[in-house]
């Protein structure tokens, strides 16, 4: 947790208690002068007064405050009227006004309302003061102790390159004196870059706890402030914080927050004053002790170049999306807390979940363990695995959708037609099932497995892929008709354009446009007649995948009804019972001919 300045405090607790003494002590003088004070009628003291018993009488906050002769008091909510003061006067009554307020505790909150800012402005001050900055939070940071920070690198897969590149960082901080001796000097910081989820926190706190040294952790966001020079003394007594503890390693999560380019739209002072003093801090980071700065961020194209340079964050540590083999390791790492049923392969799961980052791979297994634990299981299996995949891709399972019969036909024909063109087109990547239960906003799908994670894709994938999405549609016209084609087929029409678009405007693969990238431009930069031709193009490349789809579904309308069948039968089909019911069809219509 992070630590309290006490001096500040202390200061405030003794003010607070000054302050409710004095209204308690207000509040019960106020009600004993009110429990002396007996109530009485209008009438009543006007008969008194008559009688000669009533010796004076004072007016305050909206009511009279008689004494009779005999000392007794009494209190009467009236109003003034020079009639009611014709008659006391008549009877020799002593008449007096008070115009202040009607209490001790209505004097109290005058007072406080005339002295309360002052006192604040003086808090405030004087906290600062004895603070040295750290009042209210400023420099606030995240220490983790070396025996508490629990990850070290064996924890933290599928970012191999990463952790080679800070072991030299983990060598520094154990013995520092060593690249000393040898002229040496290790960087003073280090940038994480790379997407959300990839493990740069884990990363940082695992050099800290390989290296056994304190963890000082912090947000950009926390030195971002609308106070003229509160940030930048945030920022000093995070380094002063970190210097009396060095040799340690200071981690600075989401740097873009706090070190964005200086000068933009976006800019102010406050922010370029605290940003300033970074770059102070960082500059004499070494003289000040042996501690390392680890930042991370996902917009590296954001930070002022003077962070960036040599000699602040002089090295640059990209963590990516992991590959097969990255996720593999990280399931791996996520499923030994949990007990796997023998048919369990993280490999299989790892393929069929490219782009995943280990934040969502360990939301992966995590969704696996609750489907065990909604079925009374503890032992976890690649259903679980399974069912939280779907899950995660498409959404939850819609069973209470209820589809009419001719819809879950239809649904059937367009996902066997987008199955069938992926099993004819020996470029597509293989299924791994089909399924026309409806998850999200999607009414079946069909889920393909690469072999790998693709550095580059070849044209003739690109136009299976294409092909692919558009089979959906076909099926819907080969056996429904053109007039009961639905809107079923959006997504795909919107992947296969993105694709064309791609292969035409930025990859060079069209005879028309040329190897020109048009990709990223500005198309109010492109002439009218360019960009006609590129929609011409992705026209062109679409319509012939369409007819291509058209044609393999025409030549196999037996495979495909075969398929549909199945799927209406039993919702979920594995890519290899596709594949067995479409060789079937062939092998019949091979022995009709």
């Amino acid at each position: 947790m992070p630590t309290l300045p006490k001096r500040p405090l202390i200061a405030l607790a003794v003010l607070a208690g000054l302050l409710a003494a004095w209204l308690g002590f207000a509040a019960w003088y106020d009600h004993r002068q009110r429990a002396e004070e007996q109530p009485a009628t209008y009438s009543m003291l006007i008969d008194r007064a008559a009688r000669g018993e009533i010796a004076s009488v004072t007016f305050a906050g909206g009511a009279g405050h008689a004494e009779a002769a005999d000392g007794s008091r009494y209190r009467v909510v009236m109003p003034v009227t020079d009639d009611l003061l014709k008659e006391l006067r008549a009877q020799k009554v002593a008449v007096a006004f008070d115009d202040g307020p009607g209490g001790l505790i209505a004097q109290t909150v005058t007072v406080l309302d005339r002295v309360a800012p002052f006192l604040v402005v003086a808090l405030l001050i004087g906290g600062l003061l004895l603070s040295g900055g750290q009042f209210f939070g400023m420099g606030r940071s995240t220490r983790i102790r070396p025996e508490d920070t629990g990850t070290v690198f064996r924890d933290v897969a599928g970012v191999d390159e990463a952790k080679e590149e800070l072991r030299e960082t983990v060598q520094f901080l154990k013995d520092p004196r060593r690249f000393a001796m040898a002229g040496a000097r290790v960087p003073k910081g280090i940038l994480l870059v790379g997407p959300p989820g990839t493990g740069k926190t884990m990363l940082a706190k695992a050099a800290a706890g390989e290296a056994g040294v304190p963890f000082f952790a912090a947000s950009g966001s926390d030195f971002v402030e609308m106070f003229v020079g509160l940030g930048a003394a945030r920022v000093r007594s995070l380094f002063k914080t970190a210097r009396a503890n060095a040799p340690c390693l200071l981690f600075i999560d989401e740097i873009d927050a706090l070190a964005g380019k200086r000068g933009e739209s976006n800019s102010h002072s406050e922010r370029e004053q605290t940003l300033n003093q970074l770059l102070v801090e960082m500059d004499g980071i070494i003289e000040g002790g042996e501690v390392v700065v680890i930042a991370a961020t996902n917009r590296s194209e954001m930070l002022d170049p003077a962070v960036t340079r040599p000699g602040r964050f002089d090295r640059h540590i990209h963590v990516g999306l992991p590959d097969v083999a990255g996720r593999t390791a990280i399931l791996d790492v996520h499923a030994g807390r949990l007990t796997l049923a023998p048919d369990v392969c993280t490999r299989t799961v790892a393929r069929g979940t490219p782009g995943f980052s280990g934040a969502e791979l360990a939301n992966l297994a995590n969704e696996a363990a609750l489907s065990a634990a909604r079925q009374g299981r503890v032992i976890v299996g690649m259903s679980d695995f399974e069912a939280a995949k779907d899950r995660v891709l498409m959404g939850t399972e819609r069973r209470s959708l209820a589809l009419s019969a001719h819809e879950r036909r239809l649904t059937a024909y367009h996902e066997a037609g987008h199955a069938l063109v992926s099993l004819r087109c020996p470029e597509a990547d293989p299924i791994h099932k089909a399924t026309i239960i409806p998850r999200g906003g999607a009414l079946g799908m069909v889920v393909r497995l690469p072999e790998g994670d693709r550095v580059s894709v070849s044209r003739a994938k690109l136009l299976a892929d294409i092909s692919v999405a558009m089979a959906g549609r076909a099926a819907e016209e080969l056996i429904f008709g053109d007039d009961h084609v639905t809107t079923g087929a959006e997504a795909d029409f919107r992947a296969a354009t993105d694709l064309a678009r791609r292969m035409v405007a930025a990859w060079g693969m069209s005879e028309a446009i040329g190897f020109v990238s048009h990709a990223g431009n500005d198309p109010g930069a492109r002439s009218e007649r360019t960009a006609w031709r590129i929609d011409e193009e992705i026209r062109r490349i679409t319509d012939e995948r369409m007819d291509h789809a058209r044609r393999l579904l025409r030549t196999d309308r037996n495979a495909l009804d075969a398929i549909a069948k199945a799927l209406l039968e039993r919702e979920t089909l594995s890519g290899d019972e596709i594949a067995e019911l479409a060789d079937r069809q062939e092998e019949r219509a091979t022995e009709a001919a």
